[in-house]
């Protein structure tokens, strides 16, 4: 019988595993969420520090092309391992327009090529974007062909995606058996995950099946696991849990697994976290990029970092009072030796 307590500790064995290659710790999370934002660097970055080890800022892109992975939309828009990837294409979205299929046969064509390359082949007529500014059409059209499946990102140049005709899947699938593996992956990354999340998490998949069926399934045959705490119903895929968690302070990016699901989160540390890089200056609580400060199995606070010059200036805020013992002190200038590591700043 598991208690709140002892799901907070698999919430963090499970994810944040000692540290490995950049490699293996891609494959093992199956998905790094990303944001562009730096304070004081992007959120994959932050994600990755914590499981690659001598990880420095801007190493995922750097090294993109021999990881295995592809940008995508899974739950969220990040980096996802290509087995993974496989698993979300075809994407049933209807017939192509005019221009998207001209804009595919070039790049065919042609190869790997920049979005301002295309303007010589069909100029630079501007359309109303998804956030209600202008974007160049055949940048637009870019972009559906990639959550199409058709193109993929071969890599960036300072952020730009550099588009190249995408591989065709080297193995078919029914929708149900693309389902099935789905509602696994999605349970391993966020376990253990409130069911209700699981399955508004894959709502965007309904084209492929019952996902709930699906569940009910994995449920009987033993390779998922369920139980009701405090009326939230949490479920994990069959693994060995660790009751122990480690005696060590983490600055967790806003988008990381272990806190992503906000329900979740205010269930098993008692207090809710928001977002606030978006919300106006007078109404932030915790501030611009707050991180949720992790010490053991607790998340106690949180951490606004920035780089002023070549140094590094956290400021930390705690939901009740601030740990005075030694153990803390310690495990906290050690996180800020990490942090200031990861950004060359030692």
């Amino acid at each position: 019988m598991l208690t709140v307590e002892r799901l907070r500790v698999h919430a963090i064995s499970q994810s944040l595993f000692p540290p490995t290659t950049l490699k293996v710790a891609v494959r093992r999370l199956g998905f790094v969420q990303a944001d562009p934002i730096r304070s004081p660097a992007r959120a994959q970055d932050l994600i990755l520090r914590h499981r690659v080890k001598a990880y420095r800022a801007g190493d995922l892109e750097r090294r993109y092309a021999s990881l295995d992975i592809e940008e995508d939309v899974l739950y969220a828009y990040g980096f996802v391992h290509r087995a993974i990837w496989q698993l979300l294409h075809p994407r049933n979205i209807g017939d192509m327009s005019k221009l998207e299929t001209k804009v595919l046969d070039v790049v065919r064509k042609f190869g790997v090529m920049h979005p301002r390359e295309l303007e010589s082949h069909f100029g630079n007529t501007r359309v109303i974007n998804a956030w209600g500014g202008y974007s160049k059409a055949t940048t637009h059209a870019l972009e559906h062909l990639h959550y199409r499946g058709l193109l993929r990102i071969a890599r960036r140049e300072k952020g730009i995606r550099i588009y190249e005709a995408a591989p065709r899947s080297p193995e078919e699938m029914s929708p149900a058996e693309r389902l099935r593996k789905l509602v696994m992956v999605f349970a391993t990354i966020l376990a253990p995950v409130p069911e209700t999340s699981l399955l508004g998490n894959l709502a965007r998949y309904r084209a492929l099946g019952n996902a709930r069926a699906i569940l009910r399934d994995l449920l009987s045959c033993g390779e998922m696991e369920k139980q009701i705490i405090d009326g939230i119903v949490y479920l994990w895929p069959h693994v060995r849990i660790n009751h122990e968690a480690p005696r060590s302070v983490r600055f967790l990016a806003p988008f990381d697994p272990v806190v992503w699901d906000r329900r979740r989160f205010e269930h098993l540390w008692g207090w809710r976290y928001r977002f606030e890089a978006y919300t106006p200056v007078a109404k932030r609580l915790r501030g611009y990029y707050a991180m949720p400060l992790l010490w053991r199995d607790r998340v106690i606070g949180w951490a606004n970092a920035r780089v002023e010059g070549k140094r590094l200036n956290v400021e930390v805020g705690f939901v009740e009072e601030r740990p005075h013992d030694s153990d803390f002190r310690g495990a906290l200038d050690e996180e800020l030796h990490r942090l200031e590591a990861f950004l060359d700043l030692d």
